[in-house]
C-alpha cells in the first residue's frame, strides 16, 4: 500500500471515530461544561484524543514504519494517553500526572532517542527529560481554544516530516504525515465552533508524539550545533512560547501554574481586539514562519542564521512581552512582592531593558554588515576584525546614545521628533565609532563599508523597533476600540487638531472612529492615520456603512449650523 492512500484511510479513520466518539461523550455525558477559567461557552464533548489515537494506531497498522527507536516511543506515548484518558474520566493530581511523564519519557533515552546538545551522555538524557516533559506539558496548555492546540500540532508535524523528507527518512516522513492526518480528521469538528475536544488523552499524547518524533532525525547530528539546538524549538515554538509567558505571568501573579485561567497567548490576542478565529489563524501562521526558518537551517550558511534567528526571536520576544502586559485575569490580581515583580520594575524604571533591548541590536546590526559586505561567509581574517572591534565600537555607540538623548523618549508614544533624534543618534554613534577606531588603530584594515553599512542596519534596527511599537500600540487600541462598546465617532476637520484628536482616541481607546467629514473636497476619499476622509455630502454613505453616535468637531471655525444639519449629536472638543 502506498503512502499516500494509508494517509487518505487514517484522515477517514480520524474523521469517523472523532464522529463517533463525540456522540458518545455526549450521551455518556463525558462533557467540558463552561467555567469562568475557561474558553468554552457551552457544554462540549470530550475525549477526542481517542479518535486522533485511534487513526493514528491504524496508520502506524497499516505502513509498520522501521524507524530506531519508534516503537519504544509509541509504547510510551500510549501510556500517556492512557494516563489524559483516566483524568478525563476521574481527575488526577498535577503531580501525578508529572511523575507518570517523567517514568514516560525515561523510556526514550534507553531506546537510544537523545537531544545530543552537549558531549557528555548524562546531560543529554536529563536535556531530553526535559524537554519531552516540557513539550507534552506545553501541548496540554495550548489546548485552551478551539482548533488551536490541534493546528499547531499539525503544522509541526508537517514541518518535521518535510525535514525528514529532505534528509532521506521516509519511515519518519510516513510517521509524521500519519498523525498530521490523524489530528486533520479531529479538526474537522475541533475547528471554531468546536464540538468535540480532545481532553488531557489528546493533548498528552500528541505533546508526547510530538517532542519524541523530533528525537527520530538524525540529519542535525551532521550539520552542527546550530542544527541540532535550533530545528526542535523552532518547529515547537508556539507551544513553548505559550508556555513560558503563561508561566511566567502566573508566578507574578501568585498563581498556581497548573491553575486554568484565560491567560495564554490566544486568549491575549482575542482580548486585542481579534476575533476567535483570527487569533488562531494567526498562530497558526506563527508556527508556518517558524517552521520554515527551522527547514531552511539546512539550505543557509550557519554565519547567516546567526543573524536571521536572533532577529526572528526578538520579534516573538518582543510579542510576547507587550502580550503579558494586558490584563488577563479577572479577579484583579496583580503581581506579588517577590523577587521577579523587583526585577521588573527595577528594569523598567532604570531602562535597562531598553539598553540590553539596543545592545543586542547594536551587535547584530555590526555583525549583519560584516556579512553583507562578504556575501554571507565572512572570511577567517574579517572574523578577527569583527571580534577585535566589536567591544570597541559597542561601547562607542552606547555612550553616543546616552549623550543623545534616545532615553528620555517614550516608545509607545514615538512621533517625527523621536524619529529625528534617533537618526541623529545613529548618525552620532558611527561618527562616534569610526573616529574611535581610528584614534585607537591608525591603520585598522576594517571595510568603510562595513562602517557605512552597520550605520544603515543600526538606523533600521533601532528605528524600526521603536516605530513598530507605535503601530502595534495604535493597532491594539484600534481593534479593542473596534469590539468593545465604544462610542463611535465621526471627527468634523481632518486638519491639524483633527490630527491631534484622532491621535488621542486611538490612544485612549474609549471612543472609535469611523471617519472624517472635511469640506476640502481635496481631502475626499485619502486617509488619515488610517481613518478615511469624506465630504460631508457623503454622510448618507458613511452612516449607512457605520453606526455613528457622536460627531466630534475640532476646528472652532467650522459654523455651528452646518455641523447641526448632519441630525448626529454634535459635540465641540
Amino acid at each position: 500500500m502506498t503512502i499516500e492512500i494509508a494517509l487518505i484511510i487514517v484522515l477517514a479513520a480520524s474523521v469517523v471515530a472523532t464522529s463517533l466518539v463525540g456522540k458518545l461523550a455526549r450521551r455518556w455525558g463525558v462533557v467540558a461544561m463552561p467555567r469562568p477559567d475557561r474558553w468554552n461557552r457551552k457544554p462540549t464533548a470530550l475525549l477526542g484524543g481517542i479518535g486522533i489515537f485511534t487513526a493514528f494506531a491504524v496508520g502506524v497498522l497499516v505502513l509498520h514504519p522501521s524507524v530506531p527507536g519508534f516503537w519504544p516511543l509509541a509504547g510510551a506515548a500510549t501510556g500517556m494517553f492512557v494516563i489524559g484518558l483516566v483524568d478525563d474520566l476521574r481527575t488526577l493530581k498535577p503531580q501525578t500526572k508529572l511523575v507518570m511523564q517523567v517514568a514516560a519519557a525515561s523510556v526514550l533515552p534507553l531506546a537510544g532517542l537523545v537531544l545530543p546538545w552537549t558531549s557528555f551522555a548524562i546531560v543529554n538524557d536529563l536535556i531530553t527529560l526535559f524537554w519531552m516533559v516540557g513539550i507534552t506539558n506545553a501541548v496540554n496548555l495550548l489546548d485552551n481554544m478551539d482548533g488551536l492546540a490541534g493546528g499547531v500540532a499539525a503544522l509541526a508535524c508537517i514541518f518535521l516530516g518535510a525535514n525528514f523528507l529532505a534528509s532521506g527518512q521516509d519511515a519518519a516522513v510516513a510517521v509524521s504525515f500519519v498523525l498530521a492526518c490523524a489530528i486533520g480528521g479531529f479538526l474537522v469538528f475541533n475547528f471554531s465552533p468546536a464540538s468535540i475536544f480532545m481532553g488531557d488523552c489528546g493533548s498528552l499524547f500528541l505533546g508526547f508524539m510530538l517532542g519524541g518524533i523530533a528525537l527520530l532525525s538524525n540529519w542535525g547530528r551532521s550539520r552542527g550545533l546550530v542544527a541540532v539546538l535550533l530545528t526542535p524549538v523552532l518547529i515547537m515554538l508556539v507551544p513553548i512560547v505559550d508556555t513560558s509567558l503563561v508561566t511566567i505571568t502566573r508566578i507574578l501573579h501568585g498563581r498556581r501554574i497548573s491553575q486554568g485561567g484565560r491567560d495564554h497567548v490566544s486568549h491575549r490576542l482575542v482580548a486585542t481586539g481579534l476575533s476567535e478565529r483570527r487569533a488562531v489563524i494567526l498562530m497558526y501562521g506563527l508556527t508556518a514562519v517558524s517552521g520554515g526558518i527551522a527547514f531552511t537551517l539546512r539550505y543557509l550558511h550557519a554565519e547567516v542564521l546567526y543573524l536571521i534567528v536572533p532577529c526572528f526571536a526578538l520579534v516573538v520576544l518582543f510579542f510576547a512581552l507587550h502580550l503579558g502586559l494586558l490584563r488577563s485575569y479577572e479577579d484583579g490580581t496583580v503581581p506579588q512582592s517577590n523577587a521577579f515583580s523587583f526585577l521588573m520594575k527595577f528594569s523598567y524604571k532604570r531602562r535597562i531593558l531598553e539598553v540590553l533591548f539596543d545592545l543586542v541590536l547594536m551587535t547584530l546590526a555590526y555583525y549583519g554588515a560584516f556579512l553583507l559586505r562578504f556575501g554571507g561567509i565572512i572570511p577567517g581574517q574579517q572574523l578577527l576584525i569583527f571580534q577585535r572591534f566589536a567591544p570597541l565600537i559597542l561601547g562607542v555607540e552606547m555612550i553616543a546614545f546616552l549623550l543623545g538623548g534616545i532615553y528620555r523618549g517614550m516608545w509607545r508614544y514615538v512621533g517625527i521628533e523621536d524619529v529625528i533624534v534617533i537618526v541623529q543618534c545613529v548618525v552620532l554613534a558611527s561618527a562616534a565609532a569610526t573616529a574611535a577606531i581610528l584614534v585607537a588603530h591608525p591603520h585598522p584594515r576594517l571595510s568603510i563599508a562595513v562602517l557605512i553599512l552597520n550605520a544603515i542596519l543600526l538606523l533600521l534596527f533601532v528605528g524600526g523597533s521603536r516605530v513598530a511599537l507605535r503601530l502595534f500600540g495604535a493597532w491594539l487600541h484600534g481593534q479593542r476600540a473596534a469590539r468593545a462598546a465604544a462610542s463611535r465617532v465621526l471627527i468634523y476637520g481632518a486638519g491639524v487638531k483633527g490630527d491631534l484628536l484622532v491621535r488621542q482616541i486611538l490612544n485612549q481607546g474609549t471612543h472609535f472612529p469611523v471617519g472624517f467629514l472635511d469640506d476640502d473636497w481635496g481631502k475626499a476619499g485619502r486617509r488619515l492615520h488610517g481613518v478615511s476622509i469624506y465630504n460631508p455630502s457623503d454622510l448618507r454613505k458613511v452612516t449607512s456603512k457605520h453606526v455613528v453616535n457622536e460627531v466630534l468637531v475640532s476646528s472652532g471655525k467650522i459654523p455651528e449650523e452646518k455641523v447641526r444639519a448632519l441630525g448626529i449629536a454634535v459635540r465641540w472638543i
